[in-house]
């Protein structure tokens, strides 16, 4: 029987993506059995640090705990991420860029982690009785922060921005986001270039620091039309409001994860904070298929949005073949990964909706 992506892309273009993300997909469960196991070892049979003061031992155990995982995972995330990519003719960093990347990411994680932990046994040290209500309120605060000032402090460790020098085409852009009701401070260039030929944009922030930014590798690959396309669908975003639920979706994660730390833990001591974190990831990893699924549906909405707003469904059928076939997506994933693992309907059934609507709605727009 021929699946739709074999209908869409042809038999030979199904198999080749097959070939790219079968080993992929393997590497993933190699990579999260390694970081569990690794923190579960730390957990179980972790130093005690016997004499020193709860703050020290709290912040070094708290590295260790980001540390350890992240050196155990590093040759499987080499070759998937970077030997796998060059051989596929993606990734155009040198390994020492690929090898900055990933620090720069460590060095995100201890920043962000270190002081999460010393403050989650300060508060149990300080309040005994109540003070899962002082940590969910604190990650609440800190969840909100660094969803606001990830697009200013976090992502330009990784990339440079700039605005979109196409003066006219930047232009159309606005008046679309502003059509659209959802007006943005900024439509961002990221040159992604340096690191791989892969296509993508993104939006994130909110207030004055929300904007949408677009791989540079996609303004090469995109016709002007096309480019409205992938703005739309990123102001389909903006318009349901998915930032913003994605942030109280995360605040809620945290007061899940606090509260099985309190009926696991009880009030956790520096020697529990390989605990603390492998009861964070254990719980992630069960909310996986439920974050993808809303992920999913929220695509979903960006792309009706983008038909919408665009009325061009050949501009929408052309740019997913184009994204596609430029980053060599799967088309026919196993079933029990996509409803765990993927994040975006796969690129046949976009096309599909995208065929179905300009069949209903085509004529009037």
């Amino acid at each position: 029987m021929t699946s739709l992506g074999e209908e869409l892309f042809g038999r030979e273009q199904v198999a080749k993506a097959k070939r790219y993300h079968r080993p992929g997909y393997a590497a993933f469960v190699l990579n999260t059995a390694i970081g569990l196991g690794v923190l579960a070892i730390l957990a179980f049979a972790g130093p005690e640090l016997d004499g020193w003061s709860w703050w020290a031992a709290a912040i070094v155990l708290a590295a260790l705990a980001i540390v350890c995982p992240w050196a155990a995972r590093l040759p499987v995330a080499y070759w998937a991420g970077y030997v796998r990519e060059r051989q596929w003719g993606f990734s155009t960093q040198m390994a020492a860029g690929w090898l900055g990347d990933r620090a720069k990411a460590l060095a995100v994680a201890l920043v962000l982690t270190m002081p999460l932990m010393l403050g989650l046994v300060g508060l149990a040290r300080i309040f005994p009785t109540w003070w899962p209500l002082a940590a969910m309120a604190g990650g609440a605060v800190v969840v909100v922060l660094i969803s606001f000032l990830a697009p200013l402090v976090i992502e330009p460790l990784f990339n440079r921005f700039d605005k979109l020098e196409d003066e006219a085409l930047a232009g159309e852009l606005r008046a679309l986001a502003d059509r659209a009701g959802v007006p943005v401070r900024d439509v961002l260039v990221s040159d992604a270039s340096r690191q791989t030929t892969k296509v993508n944009a993104y939006v994130s922030g909110f207030g004055r620091t929300r904007r949408v930014v677009l791989f540079d590798t996609l303004l090469d690959e995109s016709s002007p039309a096309e480019t409205k396309v992938v703005v739309a669908h990123e102001l389909g975003h903006r318009k349901g409001g998915h930032i913003a639920i994605g942030t109280l979706l995360a605040v809620a994660g945290m007061a899940i994860a606090v509260l099985a730390v309190w009926a696991v833990i009880g009030n956790p001591e520096p020697g529990d904070i390989p605990g603390v974190l492998l009861i964070g990831a254990a719980l992630e990893l069960v909310a996986l298929p439920l974050l993808t699924a809303i992920s999913r549906r929220w695509e979903r909405y960006a792309d009706r949005f983008s038909l919408e707003l665009t009325g061009d469904a050949a501009a929408f059928e052309s740019t997913f073949r184009n994204l596609g076939t430029a980053n060599l997506a799967d088309l026919d994933p196993p079933r029990a990964l996509y409803y765990t693992l993927f994040s975006h309907p796969t690129v046949p059934e976009r096309i599909a909706f995208g065929r179905r609507w300009a069949e209903q709605y085509g004529s009037a727009a």
